[in-house]
């Protein structure tokens, strides 16, 4: 009876024991787990700080795109741009009902949008055209804004930016002529003009017959050439020349075809610049991207049928 307790007993320990070693077991798999799914949570952690990292970098790269403090300009603080102020719908005056002046234009437009997205005051140099490249080249101004092109021989000596305004250039003569300039060759020994240092005075000189080309220093002063007579005909930037012909109805736009090289209009940047120049084209970009600025160009276009002055300030009587 004795050796039955004892053996019962020694079973029950024995079963006792594999129990417990089950249970042990048992309890060890989901600790192992538990650790298992730690070490794929912070695996997984791990695999998704990589992307966060990787989008604050580009939040980093994009604030420092947009980051113009570091920007040189010819004054601390300040953007100092020329141009030219007789070139509606481009660049002119407002004239107010006091008689006071107020510059408008597209390209001023454009200037105080750089400006306001640089963090830096506006400062606009009214300028004779063919002045504002030399400006920018002696160090005088940050960049030339005056319905520029970048001819070829204008980007050996300075950066142009990206275009802002797709245009181009036509012969304009008296409505009473319209009928007689009709081709290059009808100009044949006639007197064309065209603004000193323009494209539209390389346009001028390309025309093959054998015109006299006459070059003034404003284009208003080319268009009163035409207007009074003294010129046959005049070669004009188009949005200019239709900004005219609302004001002098007699003007006439002729389809005269002329040589075209130049795509449209850019801001000129001093050569080497790049900084600014990079800066001058992600603005520009935003603003074509939105249509910020074609909504310049109608504001521009409506104002310059109003009562405007073209030119020097200095050189307005009022």
């Amino acid at each position: 009876m004795k050796k039955l307790t004892a053996l019962l007993l020694a079973l029950c320990l024995v079963l006792g024991l594999a129990a417990c070693g089950s249970k042990s077991a048992d309890e060890t798999a989901p600790a192992e787990d538990a650790n298992t799914t730690a070490d794929a949570t912070d695996t997984a952690q791990e695999g998704n700080a990589a992307p966060a990292e990787d989008t604050s970098d580009t939040a980093q790269a994009e604030d420092a795109a947009a980051d113009y403090s570091t920007l040189k300009t010819v004054k601390p603080g300040v953007l100092t741009v020329g141009t030219s102020p007789d070139f509606a719908p481009y660049e002119f005056y407002l004239v107010a009902d006091d008689g006071s002046l107020q510059l408008a234009g597209f390209d001023i437009a454009l200037a105080q949008a750089l400006a306001d997205h640089m963090g830096l005051e506006l400062e606009i140099v009214p300028l004779n055209f063919d002045s504002i490249l030399l400006e920018l080249q002696t160090g005088n101004i940050d960049l030339g804004i005056a319905g520029l092109g970048a001819t070829p021989e204008r980007v050996e000596n300075f950066d142009f930016s990206i275009v802002y305004h797709e245009t181009g250039n036509c012969l304009v003569v008296l409505d009473a002529n319209k009928d007689v300039y009709t081709s290059l060759e009808s100009l044949a020994g006639k007197q064309v003009g065209a603004q000193n240092g323009s494209i539209q005075m390389e346009r001028a000189q390309e025309l093959a017959s054998g015109s006299q080309i006459v070059g003034l220093t404003k284009a208003t002063d080319v268009i009163n050439e035409v207007l009074n007579g003294k010129l046959d005909a005049a070669v004009v930037e188009t949005p200019v020349a239709e900004c005219y012909q609302k004001t002098y109805p007699n003007l006439y736009i002729t389809d005269v075809q002329l040589n075209e090289s130049v795509d449209g209009n850019s801001v000129a940047v001093a050569k080497g610049n790049t900084e600014l120049l990079d800066a001058v084209n992600a603005i520009i970009e935003e603003l074509l991207a939105d249509g910020t600025m074609n909504q310049y160009i109608a504001d521009a276009t409506d104002q310059a049928s109003g009562n405007i002055y073209e030119g020097l300030e200095s050189d307005y009587q009022g």
